[in-house]
């Protein structure tokens, strides 16, 4: 392997090298050139580069009229459910694909993993939702380009700094909502200066409690303050260097659906990227980026009812190091090829402090009693992948895309709890080797017709907290669970086709329709999952239930399939009317049930007007009730609900823009599917978390 990484960065220093020493034979005015922009963005809009089987949301900088979590951007998107722990930690589910199953990364690769084993801080409490400028998404196994890809590949796009052109500019946004009497205010900074770009912002968020549509107040609050800044110089007219910075602070955040609440979360991010286009017959571009970050994790149970027996505070530490070089090449004039590797480096470590206060009957003890748990045993993923992926131009109507990838996977826990050991006593450092793989063949059928056919294989090794956990509650379930380091990699085998369309009308009263349709099947192999196992008995509070803990397991025989389709009226020059449909099925035949976190159909719809100085939009969403059901993961039938949002804009001037909305019109007492149940909290059972009732809210942004 070695030879083949020191062959790989070889040839790319020669094509830099050769490439400098032509740029310095002619005089290039950097000043009055377009800065080229980083591989920030995934799709592009060319046809002849971009991934199969792409979708792209890229509204998010107009129309607002709420500050957000950056997760509850996915609410919108066709596919998209949340998993809700709280008001705060807010996962994206894509068919019923969720976690290390989905590739989710920002600007074009860059990682960041949560250090709490319930997932407090997942990569969307890392990203301000106002800095969102699109998210794309690879709807399954269909690129090998973007890292280890399951099920998908989701790629935030922030604010790009080399696309300011003055010395200076931004824009200040300050927002409000009723319901938890929540604040939100961010200032964001643009500088163009000769070779140099910069983008710099800062925000602040105060969120309250929020109230369901009964009236019941859930414990939600959260503080959190962020800041990040971009700074870009252009080296020449086909190279660019950036280096990128963000750090965030999130304080006293309350999960109504976890046993703790983080009393402290401190993340870190820092990126270096490098660019250059090239004017050679065959090599064409290569792209480099290097990142680090950084997570540190407090949590407690000292405002829950259990403090009372037994006073808990963890802290634990995820460290992410990974980079990635692809090279772009021209092999004749039908055939262009992407190669190249990426590295992703994943440690964390940490524990459990408990002081029990009582024994098992409840009576206080005369001396608490000390106990240390290891919680992520000093353990480590590290991926190496190779990969190479070409698209080959048949016709002008018809391109085929292949691509293949190897993944170099080795595994470790250093610091193994004594009965973790007990359990694996031949636990050592592990080396995997995955295949993945993809074949698409596009076709156009005119102008506004197209049709893609694409089979993928998409295989994914055990996560650290599936190989490694020890003995903790990470699941909506009540158990406590116990990882599997001689877990087989996960592999999903998965078909789709798609077609879409457009037609234009030249009379006034009908303009526009845009229609679509995916269909996907998805056969898997050794899905993991959590299986109780009835020969244990768990390790923390052994005499209550559920006594047997889960352990992760590979099960043989598990399917998904499903499809979405819109349909995009545009009429009377300012009208539209969406509406969107997505359905997922799946099925673990082992048992019998279905798979856990399968989301129910749902049917958006969606009337707008827009003007030029102001703009409004009623949103009608019906979701249908669940009943198929995982009853291994405790799960249990929910009722359908539909809910009405109203939201409006108008430009007061200009510079400033004012966005207000009502969200759950109606006040609506319902629950998703996917949010977790009410966890050590007094009042409250084991039922789902209900969801916000009405909510006014109010947002402003002004730009200078």
């Amino acid at each position: 392997m070695r030879n083949i990484i020191g062959a790989i960065f070889f040839s790319t220093t020669l094509c830099i090298a050769q490439q400098n020493e032509n740029a310095t034979t002619q005089t290039i005015d950097t000043v009055s050139k377009k800065t080229i922009p980083l591989k920030e963005v995934i799709v592009t809009g060319d046809g002849k580069k971009d991934p199969s089987q792409v979708v792209v949301k890229s509204d998010y900088q107009e129309k607002v009229v709420q500050p957000k979590n950056t997760g509850e951007l996915f609410q919108d998107i066709n596919g998209f459910s949340l998993i809700k722990r709280g008001n705060y930690a807010v996962d994206p589910s894509f068919r019923a694909t969720q976690y290390e199953q989905l590739n989710i990364q920002y600007d074009g690769g860059i990682k960041a993993y949560h250090a709490c084993p319930n997932r407090m801080d997942p990569i969307t409490t890392l990203i301000n939702p106002e800095e969102v400028s699109r998210i794309e998404i690879i709807k399954g196994p269909f690129s090998v380009r973007y890292g280890t890809n399951f099920g998908g590949v989701i790629n935030m796009v922030t604010n790009s700094a080399n696309k300011c052109e003055s010395k200076l500019a931004g824009n200040l946004s300050s927002g409000y909502e009723s319901n938890g009497n929540s604040v939100v205010n961010m200032l964001s900074l643009m500088s163009k200066v000769n070779k140099f770009h910069f983008l710099g912002n800062v925000s602040y968020r105060d969120y309250g409690n929020y109230e369901d549509g009964n009236q019941n107040e859930i414990p939600s609050s959260f503080k959190s303050l962020g800041y990040g800044f971009k700074i870009g110089y252009d080296i020449a007219e086909n190279q660019v260097v950036q280096i990128s910075v963000r750090q965030n602070f999130g304080r006293d955040v309350l999960h109504a659906g976890l046993p703790m609440d983080t009393d402290e979360d401190n993340s870190s991010i820092v990126s270096l990227d490098y660019k250059l286009n090239a004017s050679n017959k065959y090599f064409k571009a290569i792209d480099t980026k290097v990142y680090y970050s950084f997570v540190d994790h407090i949590m407690s149970n000292y405002r829950r009812p259990s403090f009372a027996n037994s006073e808990a505070i963890a802290l634990v530490e995820a460290t992410t190091i990974g980079g990635k070089v692809e090279t772009e090449w021209d092999l004749g004039t039908k055939w262009k090829l992407f190669s190249g590797l990426d590295v992703v480096n994943l440690s964390r470590d940490g524990g459990r402090n408990r002081l029990v206060k009582t024994n098992m009957m409840g009576n206080p003890l005369p001396s608490p009693l000390s106990f240390y748990d290891k919680i992520w045993q000093d353990s480590y993923t590290n991926t190496f992948g190779l990969f190479a992926e070409s698209k080959y131009y048949i016709s002008d109507k018809s391109t085929l895309t292949l691509g293949s990838r190897l993944d170099f996977v080795n595994s470790e826990a250093r610091d193994l709890d004594d009965d973790f050991a007990e359990l694996y006593p031949l636990v050592d450092k592990r080396n995997e080797t995955n295949y993945s793989g993809n074949i698409s063949y596009k076709h156009n059928l005119s102008n506004s017709k197209s049709v893609e056919v694409s089979l993928g294989r998409g295989t994914r090794s055990a996560s650290i907290e599936e190989r490694f956990i020890a003995f903790f509650n990470i699941g909506r379930d009540p158990y406590e669970y116990i990882g599997n380091p001689n877990l087989k990699a996960e592999v999903n085998n998965q078909m789709e086709i798609s077609y879409n369309g457009k037609k234009e009308f030249e009379n006034k009263t009908l303009n526009q329709i845009n229609y679509g349709t995916s269909v996907y099947y998805s056969i898997y192999e050794n899905y993991i999952l959590g299986v109780v196992d009835e020969s244990l008995v768990r390790k923390y509070n052994p005499t209550s239930p559920p006594i047997h803990p889960k352990v992760f397991r590979n099960i043989d025989h598990a399917m998904k399939t499903g499809f979405e389709a819109y349909l995009d009226v545009k009429f009377h020059n300012y009208f539209n009317l969406l509406t969107e449909v997505a359905y997922v099925y799946t099925e673990n035949k082992d048992f019998n049930e279905s798979l856990p976190l399968t989301p129910p159909l749902v049917t958006r719809f969606k009337i707008g007007y827009e003007r030029e100085k102001y703009w409004f939009s009623i949103h009608y969403n019906l979701t249908a009730r669940q009943p198929k059901t995982s009853q291994s993961f405790d799960e249990i039938e929910t009722r359908g609900y539909e809910i009405l949002d109203v939201k409006a804009g108008f430009k007061v001037f200009k510079k400033l823009n004012i966005g207000v909305g009502v969200l759950n019109a109606f006040d609506q007492f319902y629950n998703n599917h996917l949010t977790f149940a009410f966890n050590n909290l007094s009042g409250f059972g084991r039922s789902p978390i209900t969801e916000p009732g009405r909510n006014f809210t109010l947002f402003v942004n002004y730009k200078f």
